[in-house]
């Protein structure tokens, strides 16, 4: 599904010619990407539905997968999930981690690249050349049961197709 030889064509290791171009937003991705080798995007809810978070860089700095997760309440909540998984390597689809949310253990999905446009926007704008690859940081309901588990639509089952998930909040930009 994703390149076999891991070649980066994002913003730092290719010169596009539109570097004058760049927000203070483009510069802090850069920024931290450069320091800490990944940044981490946040999209806070509003009247279309729930926010969500994402990484920036990890292909880049360290050939691992970016990560996404979606609909906790807290944005900053998401946010430190990233960082803490953001460290470690070799992440995989089907993984299990327990020490990411308190008490609850969280799992790791492979995004289908036909969520990418909907969700991972500035992502696209830093590799220029997608798909790179991006696991979903799956998080269970109160009682420790995960979406395929009960069909919750809390959070996006970007695992499937576009085309096979559920029509509702998360599917309106696709």
């Amino acid at each position: 599904m994703y390149e076999s030889s891991r070649i980066c064509r994002c913003v730092i290791c290719h010169d596009y010619g539109d570097r004058d171009e760049y927000d203070a937003a483009d510069r802090g991705v850069l920024g931290n990407v450069e320091t800490f080798e990944w940044s981490v995007t946040g999209v806070p809810a509003d009247d279309k539905g729930p926010g969500w978070a994402y990484t920036i860089g990890r292909w880049h700095s360290r050939g691992e997968p970016e990560l996404a997760m979606f609909g906790l309440r807290d944005l900053a909540v998401m946010q430190s999930c990233l960082n803490i998984l953001g460290k470690r390597d070799g992440l995989a689809d089907g993984q299990s981690h327990d020490d990411v949310v308190n008490g609850y253990p969280v799992r790791l999905r492979t995004v289908q690249p036909g969520w990418y446009k909907a969700f991972f926007g500035h992502g696209i704008w830093f590799y220029r050349r997608p798909p790179i690859p991006f696991l979903e940081v799956v998080w269970p309901d109160r009682d420790g049961t995960f979406p395929w588990e009960n069909g919750s639509l809390a959070q996006p089952h970007l695992w499937l197709e576009p085309g096979e998930h559920v029509p509702g909040v998360w599917t309106q930009d696709v």
